[in-house]
């Protein structure tokens, strides 16, 4: 696949901008916009100690929920097995996109799980892995309708990995609030 030329607001943010902090905050807007997503959240982790945390959520409205967690927390030893998306970001597969988590094969998606935890009907899971490592997970989502992901959709969240990746790794090496 050719890589894409980043939509204009999306490569504005990573021209402005160099701290992970700074660029995660401004680019979630950005990729909610173009990927036209009701939600876009950010889930980072340290793949050595497993503590984690949505460290960033950006919302169309006030009417989706908010899932940014103010502390880190470890993986629960049984995300794995609850959680076909996390297996699969765990294991480096490629990203998945989910049009519609009701009519999704349940090796893929559980979907019980993602109604309770996320409440979305359509995502993208994107898998920020370095060195077969799991840092984040990208997680653009549509709430009450299925979803088609294109193919520009596909190129851009591939695109974003790449960029993202490297700052997901510098974020969590640098973060200094891990739970003592």
């Amino acid at each position: 696949m050719t890589s894409l030329v980043l939509p204009e607001a999306v490569q504005n943010v990573l021209d402005r901008y160099s701290e992970p902090d700074a660029v995660f905050t401004a680019i979630l807007p950005a990729i909610g916009e173009v990927l036209q997503c009701d939600r876009c959240f950010l889930y980072l982790r340290n793949p050595q100690t497993k503590w984690a945390k949505v460290a960033y959520c950006w919302r169309r409205n006030e009417a989706i929920p908010d899932i940014t967690d103010s502390d880190w927390r470890r993986d629960p030893e049984s995300l794995p097995q609850e959680d076909p998306l996390f297996a699969a970001a765990l294991r480096n597969d490629p990203s998945v996109y989910i049009e519609d988590i009701e009519t999704a094969s349940p090796e893929v998606v559980n979907k019980e799980f993602e109604r309770q935890s996320f409440g979305h009907r359509a995502l993208i899971h994107a898998h920020l892995c370095q060195n077969h490592q799991l840092w984040g997970i990208l997680q653009p989502a549509v709430f009450g309708k299925k979803r088609v992901w294109s193919e520009f959709d596909r190129a851009f969240v591939t695109q974003l990995e790449s960029q993202l990746t490297p700052l997901a790794v510098a974020y969590i090496k640098t973060a200094t609030d891990y739970p003592t």
